[in-house]
C-alpha cells in the first residue's frame, strides 16, 4: 500500500495543526469529486500519515478521530525507553497511547544536529516496533558522499546497523525513506534517475515487502514523477506538508492517470 508522510517538524502550534488538519480532510473528501473511478479507488488505497510536533499530537488527534479524517497520526521522533529520568523525551509507549501509527526515526537532522548515532538508531526502531507502531526509518548521503560515488556503501552501512537484531516479521513492515540529504529543504530534489537508483537500492538490502519512500524537496510538481518510478513506494513531504493544499495537490498527483 503506497504511504504519503507530512513531516511538519518544528512548525504549527496546537491551534495552527488542529485548522491545518481539518482544511486537509475538507480537500482530500472535496478531491474525490475531481476524479475518476480508477484514481478514486487508488486514493482511497493511498495511506496519509501526518507528523506533527508532540504538543499537537493530542489535539490533532482528537479532530482525526471525531471527524472520520482519513490520516494516520504520526510522530516524528521518540525515545527507546518505556519510562524514566529522560527530561524533555517522550516514550514509544506514550505515543502508541495516543494511537500514533508511525514514528520517524533517524532523520537527518536528528543524526546532524542532535548527534543520534545508529545504536541510538537501532534502539529506538526496536523500540517502536515494541510498542506496536511502525517506524520510518530516514537514510541518506550528504553531497560529498554522492559527489564521491559513496551512496550505496552508505545506505548499506545505515540501513544494515538500524535494522540490526529485527525480526524478519518486523523487517516486513518497516518503512525506509531515502532522503539524500543535500535535498532536504534546499528546493533541489533528486532526478528521477537519482531517486529511483537509491530506492532501489534500499530495496536490494531489505526485500521488496518493505516500503521505501522518496523524501528530499518533494512537492505537487514532482509527485507524480516519484510515485512512478519503480522501487518508489510512497512519498516523505516535509515543508510542503505544511500547507494543507500543497500538501493534498500532492496526495491528488501520486493517484492521477
Amino acid at each position: 500500500m503506497p504511504l504519503i508522510s507530512g513531516n511538519w517538524k518544528m512548525n504549527l502550534s496546537h491551534a495552527e495543526a488542529v485548522q491545518a488538519v481539518k482544511k486537509l480532510g475538507i480537500l482530500l473528501e472535496g478531491m474525490k469529486s475531481e476524479l475518476t473511478k480508477p484514481e478514486i479507488r487508488r486514493l482511497e488505497a493511498v495511506e496519509i500519515s501526518i507528523h506533527p510536533t508532540f504538543v499537537a499530537l493530542r489535539s490533532v488527534q482528537s479532530v482525526v478521530e471525531a471527524e472520520s479524517i482519513p490520516v494516520m497520526l504520526g510522530a516524528q521522533n521518540c525515545h527507546w525507553e518505556d519510562s524514566g529520568a529522560f527530561t524533555g523525551e517522550v516514550s514509544p509507549i506514550m505515543l502508541s497511547k495516543l494511537n500514533v501509527r508511525y514514528v520517524i526515526v533517524g532523520h537527518s537532522e536528528r543524526r546532524r544536529i542532535m548527534g543520534e548515532s545508529d545504536e541510538m538508531i537501532n534502539t529506538k526502531l526496536k523500540a517502536v516496533f515494541r510498542c506496536g507502531m511502525i517506524p520510518i526509518l530516514c537514510v541518506g548521503e550528504d553531497l560529498d558522499q554522492r559527489e564521491n560515488n559513496e551512496t550505496e556503501s552508505l545506505l548499506a552501512y545505515q540501513v544494515k546497523a538500524a535494522v540490526d537484531g529485527v525480526s524478519p516479521d518486523n523487517l516486513s513492515k518497516l518503512v525506509i525513506a531515502y532522503e539524500p540529504v543535500w535535498a532536504i529543504g534546499t528546493g533541489i530534489s533528486a532526478t528521477l534517475d537519482q531517486a529511483q537508483q537509491g530506492c532501489q537500492a534500499v530495496h536490494s538490502l531489505v526485500g521488496s515487502s518493505a516500503r521505501v519512500l522518496y523524501g528530499g524537496s518533494v512537492n505537487a510538481d514532482n509527485a507524480s514523477q516519484l510515485v512512478r518510478c519503480d522501487g518508489i513506494d510512497g512519498l516523505l513531504v516535509g515543508g510542503a506538508s505544511l500547507n494543507p493544499d500543497s500538501f493534498a495537490d500532492i496526495v491528488k498527483q501520486s493517484v492521477i492517470s
